[in-house]
């Protein structure tokens, strides 16, 4: 087998059982590259490379593996229950498959060639400023310098980019696990499993793995499932009105499914599951795609995740539709308890602790009419007059959203 053709086959084979015996010659570089890895780390943590602190809370919301496993519905998640907290978020990314050099902020209408697929598509669903550089620390500098109203910043990846210190750390997988759980090359994995005993969560996109959910145990661990009913047009996403159909009214029409991410097999399920016949059309993650390799869809409907859409709406001709999707999440063990009030403060513990309680009434205002609030430490709550709602605050965290407000009685208002 020609080395190129080794090397695209190589994913697949991380995760088949037994191991491939080609993966057992790569044994030795793996051992070379976590020992290099670890090394590094270890330089980090002895102060002997140097560190950058920004001066508000960083989220890193990462993976062990290489690839996609579903960070960035997540991170849309994040940010969208800090801001219900009171928080005012930004976000940071390497901006991996863009052509960019340095730090950039990621305008809406930016080239997905020139900044990545992935903050484009965080830029156009979170309403939040988005920066990306191959540098996360100077991204980050250069996102606070350029709106210092945000108090809490979260980077979409960089679990790996020990240069930039954090306050708390999620993994997440998906369904294939950590594969054979071996190191690169001979596997999926940037760092040995062991690293999952110091972050703060992890998050499963997909079944669970008993090899990592044991070497997790020491952490609380979430169920994550991406949900996605209704499709937009394609053109949609570009700044056009954007049409929405369901699965229903695409039933029986030829069909074409393109997903280029880290794990397409996660797409096309969702189609099935929604009850759509279609062709198949993997693509590697992050492909740069050019209007010639969409032309199997001419004489049939073209279907694609955002991702995939932030580059191609501007190149497709037919009929095409994309199917947004909503992260929920979930905790365990139990159950019974809101997402709210399971997993943010999981992720949230350390710098809520850490950065918050002196700034508490200055950052919170009232989600539903923004005046200032009120803090009745007895009951534990953040109570808004106007509104007659008093807003729980469950082990030292605000919980701000209106379903979750009680209303005062005329004695308390």
């Amino acid at each position: 087998m020609a080395a190129g053709g080794l090397a695209r086959s190589l994913p697949r084979r991380w995760y088949e059982r037994p191991p491939a015996p080609v993966l057992w010659l790569l044994f030795p570089l793996s051992w070379l590259f976590g020992t290099l890895a670890g090394l590094r780390r270890w330089l980090y943590r002895c102060g002997v490379l140097r560190t950058q602190r920004l001066p508000v809370p960083v989220i890193i919301v990462g993976n062990l593996t290489v690839g996609g496993s579903g960070k960035t519905p997540l991170v849309l998640w994040l940010v969208e229950r800090l801001r219900a907290a009171g928080w005012r978020p930004g976000i940071i990314s390497r901006g991996y498959g863009g052509s960019g050099e340095g730090v950039r902020a990621v305008a809406a209408g930016a080239s997905p060639a020139l900044i990545g697929d992935e903050p484009l598509l965080l830029a156009r669903r979170s309403g939040v400023p988005v920066f990306v550089g191959r540098d996360r620390a100077a991204a980050g500098q250069a996102l606070l310098a350029a709106h210092a109203e945000c108090d809490v910043i979260v980077s979409d990846d960089g679990l790996q980019h020990y240069r930039l210190q954090r306050t708390a750390e999620v993994v997440v997988f998906d369904g294939r696990g950590a594969g054979n759980g071996w190191l690169l090359p001979a596997g999926p994995l940037r760092e040995p499993l062991r690293r999952l005993a110091g972050v703060a969560a992890v998050v499963w996109n997909g079944c669970r793995e008993a090899g990592v959910v044991d070497a997790a145990e020491a952490c609380p661990q979430f169920e994550m499932r991406l949900l996605g009913q209704r499709f937009v047009a394609a053109g949609g996403l570009a700044g056009r009105p954007a049409d929405s159909c369901d699965a229903a009214s695409l039933r029986g029409r030829k069909l074409y499914a393109l997903a280029g991410i880290g794990d397409p097999g996660r797409f096309f399920a969702q189609l099935q599951a929604l009850g759509l016949e279609f062709e198949a059309h993997p693509f590697p993650d992050h492909h740069p795609y050019v209007a010639a390799e969409l032309a199997f869809a001419g004489d049939g409907v073209l279907l694609m995740t955002e991702k995939d859409a932030v580059k191609c709406a501007p190149i497709v001709t037919g009929e095409a539709w994309v199917l947004p999707v909503e992260a929920v999440i979930s905790g365990t063990p139990g159950g019974g308890s809101s997402a709210a009030r399971r997993v943010v403060p999981v992720f949230s513990r350390q710098f809520w602790r850490n950065s918050m309680d002196a700034r508490l009434l200055d950052i919170l205002v009232c989600p539903i009419c923004k005046a200032n609030l009120e803090y009745r430490k007895p009951q534990s709550e953040l109570v808004c007059k106007p509104c007659k709602l008093a807003f729980p605050v469950r082990d030292g965290i605000p919980i701000m959203l209106q379903d979750e407000a009680r209303p005062l009685s005329a004695d308390e208002a």
